[in-house]
């Protein structure tokens, strides 16, 4: 029996007008008009038996006809003013009352259009509800099924969402502060945790999904300063990036001064310093079946004291000439680029980079390390979290976009060369993405080079069983070719008027007036658009069991209480150790003070 039983009486008007995938239906109905609202959902009747054309209310318009058409006709005196109610709609799909032995099935194609004088019916109430089941129960197989909340129109059925293609064709999950993004990602990282072999990483850039708990989720930290004097591994939860692991364009970046008019030599002595101390390695490992093809790119280790100790030769050389000793090829010309290699070596700040344990110069190191961050939940040592949380707080934010990128070009590199028939899909969230995969560049350099990196696994991803979920606050500084590729949208509330219309040029033309709902959307209530989604729809996103630690203060009640001050010189102590652990340290140590709060408590007596 089809869910669409409706009677002529109950139709909300007729079709005037039908452009591709608009329709204009008139309305008599004035009652059924008044109710009306816009981006609610209406069936029309099709040209073919046993199917309905499902449409979203676009524009609703009552005009009363112009005075001069009046006096046109003859009998203007007795009429009452004419008037044109219309209602623009737009078609997303079709409804069939049978295909095969399946019953009631809905699809996003448009086999047809509907007819000129075609009925138009409101779906309301029971109508609305067996509907929203039949969208929400689309996916007919045993895996489980994805879904991030309930059907604003109707919260008794589930939104569910084809997994697929969400992660297969990218997403963007965008939305001003306090909308429930950091709700949303933990909502999705709760259900792949809970898969038996799930797989996912999120760059945590503020360290906020520590919340985050079950056996499907692992948590990692970039090392901070605090780290380095303890030799904290892989084991411990604390990730190293060796600077082997840069590749020829992040070391030139990090390390060359654009505008120094030596610049194209020292970019040539680096990539020639670094081959040659990768061929040393190699060779005194005996790795012979390497030394053939490898580049100043391949993630070989090599000595970075040896290529400064020849760095600095150079730069002194004094070589024999005709009349004597004379100044070398490079004399004097390295200075800059020294100076600020030593610099960088130097830096406790970048300890995870150029103060790695000794392990991580092993040859056997970047496998343990791929291992750690790319298998599933299956794959792992100790069968358990699959879903791996990266803590990138502590890491500076000048090369903060160099960290990220080169951790995502990593697990892009080895899901490429890994044979077809053995990858294992990974997703990748990217939190606060407008801080590493901008749209404007300024200056280049480290962004630029980041930027390289999520421009291809946005393109070539998918082929290789990459998925990208992009999250920002701020679309519009989120780089245009990385969001163009991505075919699903989550959109909470948006009030910037530019941030509206990135998300607007993403839509779909027909879509594209459903924008207007982005600023009035209720805290994490979110407008879900795409490949992974049956129907755009505006979904209720549900409560994750772990919240995140957004880091959203209460203004007003902090200053209600009357409670001190202690944290200053605990953050004071963390700014100079540049390590937040060194805080929290202290704020464990801290104890409460007894007789302040008993004279306060006297004081309210």
């Amino acid at each position: 029996m089809s869910i669409f039983d409706f009677s002529d009486d109950e139709a909300l008007g007729s079709v005037r007008a039908v452009d591709t995938a608009t329709v204009v239906v008139g309305v008599d109905n004035l009652e059924l008009l008044r109710k009306m609202q816009v981006n609610r959902l209406v069936v029309l009747q099709s040209s073919r038996a046993g199917q309905y054309l499902v449409g979203i209310v676009q524009k609703i318009t009552r005009d009363p006809a112009k005075a001069k058409e009046l006096a046109a006709s003859i009998d203007s005196e007795d009429q009452e003013p004419e008037e044109k109610n219309t209602v623009r709609i737009s078609l997303i799909g079709t409804f069939l009352e049978k295909i095969g032995t399946r019953q009631n099935v809905f699809r996003r194609t448009l086999e047809t259009v509907p007819e000129i004088d075609a009925y138009c019916f409101p779906i309301e109430g029971e109508h609305l509800t067996n509907f929203m089941k039949v969208v929400s129960h689309h996916d007919d197989t045993k895996t489980p099924r994805l879904s991030l909340g309930t059907y604003t129109l109707d919260q008794n059925a589930n939104a569910y969402l084809n997994a697929n293609k969400f992660f297969q064709r990218h997403a963007v999950i965008v939305g001003s502060t306090g909308s429930g993004k950091s709700w949303t990602t933990a909502r999705l990282l709760e259900q792949i945790s809970a898969l038996p072999n799930g797989n996912a990483i999120l760059f945590d850039i503020h360290g906020e999904y520590h919340t985050l708990k079950g056996d499907g989720i692992r948590h990692f930290r970039i090392a901070g300063p605090g780290d380095l004097e303890g030799l904290q591994t892989l084991d411990h939860g604390i990730l190293h990036l060796p600077y082997w692991l840069l590749a020829y364009e992040d070391m030139v970046a990090m390390l060359v001064d654009r505008d120094d008019r030596n610049a194209p030599n020292q970019s040539m002595l680096i990539s020639r310093e670094v081959t040659e101390s990768k061929r040393r390695y190699l060779e005194a490992g005996k790795h012979d079946d390497i030394l053939a093809n490898f580049t100043v790119d391949s993630p070989v280790p090599y000595s970075l004291a040896e290529v400064q100790a020849e760095l600095v030769r150079l730069n002194t050389e004094m070589v024999d000439g005709s009349r004597g000793q004379k100044q070398g090829d490079f004399h004097g010309q390295l200075s800059r680029l020294i100076a600020r290699l030593e610099n960088k070596m130097h830096d406790r700040r970048l300890g995870f980079m150029f103060q790695a344990p000794h392990e991580s110069m092993e040859f056997s190191w970047l496998e343990r390390f791929a291992k750690s961050l790319m298998v599933g939940t299956r794959d792992q040592v100790d069968g358990r979290g699959g879903v791996k949380v990266i803590d990138f707080s502590e890491v500076p934010s000048d090369v903060l976009p160099l960290v990220v990128s080169r951790i995502a070009s990593m697990v892009f590199a080895i899901a490429q060369w890994t044979a077809r028939a053995y990858r294992h899909p990974i997703a990748i969230l990217c939190d606060e993405a407008h801080l590493y995969i901008p749209e404007r560049l300024q200056g280049g350099g480290i962004l630029a080079s980041a930027l390289s990196y999520f421009e291809r696994i946005a393109k070539e991803g998918r082929k290789y069983g990459v998925g990208l979920v992009v999250i920002s606050q701020r679309p519009s500084e989120v780089n245009r070719t990385v969001l163009s590729q991505c075919s699903n949208f989550v959109a909470l509330r948006l009030t910037n008027a530019e941030d509206q219309s990135v998300v607007q040029r993403l839509l779909p033309d027909s879509l594209g007036g459903m924008v207007g709902i982005l600023p009035v959307l209720d805290t994490g209530e979110a407008l879900v658009v795409g490949d992974a989604s049956l129907l755009p729809s505006r979904i209720q996103i549900a409560e994750p069991a772990n919240k995140p630690d957004s880091g959203t203060v209460e203004f007003w009640d902090c200053w209600a209480t009357d409670e001190p001050a202690e944290h200053v010189a605990a953050a004071v102590m963390a700014w100079r150790r540049q390590s937040a652990l060194a805080e929290k340290a202290d704020k464990k140590q801290a104890k409460p003070k007894p007789a302040a709060s008993k004279r306060r408590g006297n004081a309210k007596e």
